[in-house]
């Protein structure tokens, strides 16, 4: 029997619109208690280097509001450490971060950051921080995601999401088995896989149907869409999909 999947629900891009004007309006905070209230397994929040969605104050109060477990994406980098490390996140995701980008635009070079990485992943997993690696479906990364002692990857499907948006059958198919392989993978070799990056309804079932895959971070997808039908309508649905699939 396949394992339930978990939906861990991004909520940046609520802080996204909130910060166009300032003020308070729309609360992250009051999204994760929806996401909470209609099933989410989790919430994940990037804190980026510019703060140009989730702020610092944020952070503890999503954790005071709902009993959800976060996953808190950061860079690696010693002030983020830092923050990780004074929250205590259920989990932390390190990912990569340019302040030029719009949006992460690709896996973490987990194999060529090795040294970089490696203090911060002790530091974390010896508080108590459960550990992701936010990676390429790449056999190289997966094994340095393992010399480092991560306990989750999260596989990059931005290619599969773009492919199947321009309807490249081909690319979706060998994008879709290279995902399979590496989740088969990492599962095999004691890793936790997980998924997420530019996933929607159209496009979500074949990703949620590979039964290694523990959970799936989506985020932007579901606000837009909470935009027209109501972030509660916009949860379930993913939540639905993701059931059918399994």
């Amino acid at each position: 029997m396949n394992r339930p999947l978990r939906l861990g629900v991004n909520i940046d891009h609520v802080a996204t619109i909130r910060n166009a004007r300032g003020g308070d309006h729309p609360d992250p905070v009051r999204a994760a208690e929806i996401v909470a209230r209609v099933g989410g397994d989790g919430i994940t929040a990037h804190l980026r280097e510019d703060r140009r969605h989730i702020r610092d104050a944020d952070l503890k109060r999503i954790q005071d509001a709902t009993d959800l477990p976060l996953n808190l994406e950061m860079a690696a980098t010693e002030e983020m450490l830092e923050i990780a490390l004074r929250h205590s996140p259920h989990a932390a995701c390190i990912v990569p971060e340019k302040r030029e980008e719009r949006t992460t635009e690709g896996g973490l070079d987990a194999a060529g950051q090795h040294n970089t990485l490696a203090p911060i992943v002790w530091k974390l997993r010896d508080n108590g921080i459960r550990v992701s690696l936010f990676i390429e479906a790449d056999e190289r990364q997966l094994d340095a995601a393992l010399k480092l002692g991560a306990e989750v990857v999260e596989f990059h499907t931005g290619e599969y999401a773009h492919a199947h948006l321009d309807g490249d059958s081909e690319k979706v198919a060998r994008e879709l088995k290279r995902i399979s392989d590496m989740a088969a993978l990492a599962a095999k070799n004691g890793i936790e896989p997980h998924a997420g990056h530019g996933l929607t309804y159209e496009n979500v079932q074949p990703i949620a149907a590979i039964p290694q895959i523990a959970e799936l971070n989506i985020g932007h997808y579901l606000v837009g869409e909470a935009v027209f039908v109501g972030l509660e309508h916009a949860v379930r649905h993913m939540r639905e999909l993701m059931d059918e699939a399994r």
